[in-house]
């Protein structure tokens, strides 16, 4: 989120012919109030961890097990991985998402990984409880109905187990993927979440390197996700943490590496600023690598519409999108998205824009 770019660059004009300033954009009592929201927020700054390489569930498509990092050896100590996220801490990572397998197996972990930095978020499948005293925000994955969960993740109720588990907690994001298969089984899932006044938000599957399975989306798949996304969105304001420019960027025919370039080590050889000097993917055996560090490692780049990938990729373009008042307005929903998404205790404001609207410089 580069402040100084987006005072000095702004390619697009005004109705004078001068080119719009971000002071002329930032005028608007709307905007200015969520660009004031949402900067002071722009000191975290993410690693993330991989807990375990254990599971309690196995599905189709994981990004897991996929490559070298489900080989690490489980490093299980509780001091060993206190002393990794104190010189985190140190080195200036102000937030961590623990992930891995399930995290929820080693519920000692979390708690040290929160006793040393308190914000962050764990990655889970709700088949078990993590402890009220890991205080993260917890990212429950839901990949269809209770048909689908048993087809592609070998778990039988699961959508019941998870409700069961986290029904009012504060803490709890369910997280829909929508598949190439699972497109419509949303309303179903909606009509049981909202009853249990549950929060939501969004992902596009986005294949591992090498899959090949009936998951991975086409075009006609990306345009129904979109059109279904737009719809629940109208349907469950109250309910659905999401923006229409969130819609956009993760269901456009491009990648977000295409659409607004990778900040990620793995896609960005630069360690001057930003990601590129502070991220790191750690595995069960504490190291980690440079070359592989992603915030979904083993996700086909060409393919990549994460919503945990966005969470970075696109809310590091600030500059880009700081050129007209409505590419601003997105850009700032789509960050105040990624804030309630990802952080305990924000609150998610009105979205500024009600339609979709492109890219800067790309077609929808």
């Amino acid at each position: 989120m580069n402040v100084k770019h987006a005072k000095t660059i702004a390619a697009k004009k005004n109705e004078d012919g001068n080119k719009i300033k971000f002071s002329d954009i930032i005028k608007d009592p709307a905007i200015r109030e969520r660009w004031e929201k949402v900067r002071k927020f722009f000191f975290l700054r993410e690693s993330t961890y991989d807990m375990t390489n254990r599971c309690n569930i196995r599905c189709d498509g994981c990004y897991y097990y996929e490559g070298e990092k489900q080989f690490a050896k489980e490093n299980g100590t509780p001091e060993q991985w206190r002393s990794l996220v104190k010189s985190e801490r140190e080195r200036g990572i102000t937030y961590v998402v623990l992930a891995g397998a399930e995290p929820s197996l080693v519920p000692r972990l979390c708690q040290v990984c929160f006793e040393e930095i308190p914000l962050g978020c764990i990655a889970s499948n709700g088949f078990k409880r993590i402890p009220e005293s890991v205080g993260y925000k917890i990212h429950i994955s839901v990949w269809g109905n209770d048909e689908t969960s048993l087809r592609v993740r070998n778990a039988k109720h699961l959508l019941e187990k998870q409700i069961r588990n986290y029904a009012g907690d504060p803490r709890a994001v369910f997280v829909y993927t929508f598949t190439r298969e699972n497109i419509n089984e949303i309303y179903d899932i909606m009509e049981v979440l909202s009853k249990q006044d549950g929060k939501i938000t969004f992902n596009t599957f986005s294949a591992p390197v090498g899959y090949t399975g009936k998951l991975r989306h086409d075009r006609q798949s990306l345009s129904l996700t979109r059109k279904t996304m737009m719809d629940i969105l109208i349907k469950y304001p109250d309910n659905v943490l999401f923006s229409p420019y969130n819609v956009v960027a993760h269901t456009h025919s491009s990648s977000l590496h295409e659409l607004y370039g990778c900040s990620y080590p793995r896609m960005n050889p630069s360690t001057d600023i930003g990601l590129g000097r502070s991220f790191r993917q750690y595995r069960t055996d504490l190291s980690w690598d440079r070359s592989a560090s992603c915030c979904v490692p083993d996700t086909d780049c060409a393919d990549c519409r994460h919503y945990a990938a966005g969470s970075a990729v696109v809310t590091a373009r600030l500059y880009r999108h700081a050129t007209d008042a409505e590419s601003f307005k997105a850009w700032l929903d789509y960050v105040d998205t990624y804030l309630a998404v990802w952080v305990m205790g924000y609150e998610k404001g009105e979205s500024l824009l009600d339609h979709m609207t492109p890219p800067p410089e790309f077609a929808l």
